[in-house]
């Protein structure tokens, strides 16, 4: 398989970079990353593959990057944290033109295998809002009533992808990710997810001298994150698998926001005051990833502790903001 056409579709982003060089690790040659962000934007760029600049929501573009392709993965969204989310819920839709067109593609050029990045936000709201939340599973995903926006389009994906399967007979898997997290991911501008934007308060405290934080939400609602080594491990296996619907790829670590902090607290040595903002975006009270089914079809489910995942997602992010993204080495945090 190694020198079969492998295409990234979004490599320029945090969860795309790390797959790219995963690949490369692994002896892949013919690889193809594409984003739309200009390349010195590019969470991790590698000279060594065939990068593209195309924007995925236009139809020609997502049939330029698939030419030649064997495998896709498509990790291409435009999303963020939840601040992100629920402020720019028809951005996140327009997200439904990539998948729409990327499968079309696939279908034109014969690809044999393609992955979808779907999310936990897919998942019935009615069933997430205790912090004490019983872990979803799979047939929890209807009656549907996911996150607005952001959730809908990742729901309507997933059934596009099985329809192409059913209908064109375009080989789909799909994963429903809950929370992934690691080095090279969004740590500030309003895009980035709970552990790195934690992390990056805890520095600024830090380095600041002023001993405190702001917590979104009363800091009681529940969560799962999936180290990044584990979100490549099970994206590649479960491509490969027989698994035909859409499956849980997420820790299932409970913590509570509270809890979270406390863990970034005691990597950096130091205690905050916690001041806690009931305004501002905080998502379901509670979600975490049922692993029966991924444990039962692959005999593996993500295992990386936060805490350890933390551990290397801390340091980055301060050698990021003492030194600048300029002077870290590209490769210094790849796992």
């Amino acid at each position: 398989m190694s020198n079969r056409k492998i295409i990234v579709c979004g490599g320029g982003g945090f969860i795309g970079g790390h797959l790219v060089a995963d690949l490369l690790r692994q002896g892949h040659t013919d690889i193809r990353s594409v984003d739309i962000k200009p390349f010195d934007e590019w969470y991790q760029y590698f000279p060594q593959v065939e990068n593209l600049r195309l924007d995925l929501q236009d139809k020609s573009a997502c049939e330029q990057a698939l030419k030649g392709a064997s495998t896709v993965y498509n990790l291409a969204a435009d999303m963020g944290g939840m601040g992100f989310i629920e402020n720019n819920r028809a951005l996140c839709m327009l997200s439904v033109l990539i998948n729409t067109h990327l499968l079309m593609a696939a279908r034109k050029h014969s690809v044999e295998r393609y992955f979808y990045a779907s999310s936990a936000c897919v998942y019935a709201a009615d069933k997430q809002v205790s912090a004490d939340v019983v872990a979803l599973k799979e047939s929890d995903a209807y009656p549907a009533m996911p996150e607005d926006g952001y959730g809908w389009e990742k729901l309507f994906s997933e059934r596009m992808c099985r329809h192409f399967r059913e209908d064109f007979g375009v080989t789909t898997r799909a994963a429903r990710y809950h929370n992934v997290y690691g080095p090279y991911g969004t740590y500030e501008g309003g895009r980035e997810k709970a552990p790195a934007a934690m992390c990056r308060k805890v520095i600024q405290a830090k380095l600041s001298g002023n001993h405190e934080i702001e917590i979104w939400g009363d800091g009681h609602q529940t969560r799962s994150f999936m180290y990044i080594d584990d979100c490549l491990k099970g994206t590649q296996a479960i491509l490969a698998s027989d698994i035909l619907e859409p499956i849980n790829l997420g820790s299932n670590e409970l913590v509570t926001i509270n809890g979270l902090v406390d863990i970034v607290e005691d990597i950096a040595g130091i205690k905050l005051k916690r001041h806690y903002n009931l305004k501002a975006p905080k998502g379901v009270n509670g979600r975490n990833s049922d692993n029966t089914l991924i444990k039962k079809l692959l005999g593996w489910e993500p295992g990386i502790r936060l805490r350890d995942g933390l551990e290397k997602t801390y340091a980055w992010i301060y050698q990021e903001m003492v030194k600048g993204r300029a002077e870290v080495p590209r490769s210094a945090f790849v796992s």
